[in-house]
């Protein structure tokens, strides 16, 4: 596999390499991920990309991790203001609760991370205008801990057992959706809400990329 990526690497035709997750146990991940050429890193995980994501005034990332790119992307494309707001983003994953703390303050957001040991989370979840759940947990916010008019970006995506399903079970994500569609504003759903934005965030990591090797400016976000 090493050898692999090394020759995509080395490939001109070749623009952005991703590696499907997870790997067979006999195989590290952090070092196959680490050989792949920053310049050619679609899913933007690179350290050098999340560098530049978290530093103010340096140079932007070549790639920006997919599923928080698209989180960003949706609350532009609805034209939801993030500057000056409340946010709360509740996970601190690598792969969407870091990034996307990181994107929202980049946007002037004043992000709240909640993670496995924050006290009060119905308190602090209260106050958010932007509420973004990635932490993994089956409908664990619920309508009454959000702010009336919020606006609930649902990144989990959780099996439900649910007997009147053929294969009995159903998607859900990390928010009760009945209970939250009918206080907030706007909420995506799950599934069919992040998840096609991860995908479209990923074609436009490509573009960007394959402009980059052309000496051409990037797509940003919103765009």
């Amino acid at each position: 596999l090493l050898m692999e990526v090394e020759k995509l690497n080395n490939d001109p035709a070749v623009h952005a390499i991703l590696v499907q997750l997870p790997l067979p146990s006999h195989i590290d991940e952090a070092v196959i991920l680490k050989a792949i050429a920053v310049e050619k890193d679609a899913d933007g995980f690179s350290a050098l990309n999340i560098g530049n994501l978290c530093l103010r005034g340096g140079d932007p990332p070549l790639a920006v991790p997919c599923t928080p790119a698209g989180c960003i992307e949706l609350l532009k494309r609805y034209n939801i203001p993030i500057s000056g707001k409340d946010c709360v983003v509740l996970g601190r994953s690598n792969i969407v609760g870091m990034p996307v703390a990181h994107l929202l303050q980049a946007e002037n957001g004043t992000v709240t991370v909640i993670h496995s040991r924050t006290q009060d989370i119905p308190e602090k979840v209260g106050r958010a205008d932007i509420v973004i759940a990635a932490i993994g947990r089956t409908e664990m916010v619920r309508g009454e801990w959000l702010k009336p008019g919020a606006v609930v970006i649902d990144v989990g995506i959780n099996s439900k057992e649910d007997a009147t399903r053929k294969r009995g079970y159903r998607l859900v994500g990390d928010c009760n959706f009945d209970e939250c569609a009918a206080v907030a504003s706007a909420i995506t759903p799950v599934p069919g809400g992040v998840g096609p934005m991860t995908i479209a965030m990923l074609m436009k990591n490509t573009v960007n990329l394959a402009r980059h090797s052309l000496g051409l400016e990037p797509l940003p976000l919103g765009a």
